[in-house]
């Protein structure tokens, strides 16, 4: 991973398993990620949090927005102050999808966080065919960013095939969103002509306020 950050410049965030790792994994990787399974690991978190790196938390499966936004609080409360909130979907007792992805918790979090919120459609549905309308759906909402899976040749993807969307799809879902940020008046960082991304608007700012946080 460092070094196909090395060949294309692109950052590098990768999910630490236990705390025992976390140390090796800072030191090659950009941004740590905090597994959906591992959302509420209170060493792990503690553990992230001190490496002094970006940290990536995704809501657990079966946690209320509530537990999710305590178990930032962990790290947060390690004084490493950037945390990025991703839904990626909850579970159900409907098998037509692999999970829920609860657009209704990218607004609500946005309004009880100053956190950044990204969405996670490609687990949120675990369906290639709902990736597209589910992303933008949260592009909508106010999601900051997505997390999408994509490969060359997705039927031969080796992990999550059947999520797993083209480079074209991923365009497509690319130029949408940009469509909706410009409909919804919001600003985007988008490359200049030199490579340089401009910058954002300034987020409005939000304090944490949430029962029992």
């Amino acid at each position: 991973m460092a070094h196909a950050r090395d060949i294309t410049g692109l950052p590098i965030v990768t999910e630490v398993m236990e705390p025992g790792m976390v140390d090796v994994v800072a030191e090659y990787a950009d941004m740590l990620q905090i597994g959906a399974r591992n959302m509420q690991n209170y060493a792990l978190l503690v553990a992230a949090g001190n490496s002094g790196k970006p940290i990536l938390l995704k809501r657990g499966p079966s946690s209320t927005i509530e537990e999710w936004l305590l178990a930032a609080e962990y790290v947060l409360a390690t004084g490493n102050p950037n945390v990025v909130l991703c839904e990626r979907g909850i579970r159900s007792f409907d098998p037509m999808t692999r999970n829920v992805l609860d657009v209704t918790a990218v607004p609500l979090a946005r309004t009880l966080t100053h956190l950044p919120v990204v969405a996670d459609p490609s687990h949120g549905t675990g369906r290639r065919d709902l990736v597209a309308p589910m992303a933008l759906a949260a592009i909508a909402a106010g999601a900051d960013g997505l997390i999408i899976e994509m490969h060359p040749r997705p039927d031969q993807s080796l992990s999550d095939a059947a999520q797993t969307i083209s480079p074209d799809a991923l365009r497509e879902i690319i130029a949408g969103a940009q469509a909706i940020h410009t409909a919804l008046g919001r600003a985007t960082a988008t490359p200049d002509v030199a490579g340089e991304p401009r910058p954002q608007a300034a987020r409005r700012e939000r304090s944490i306020s949430y029962p029992g946080g």
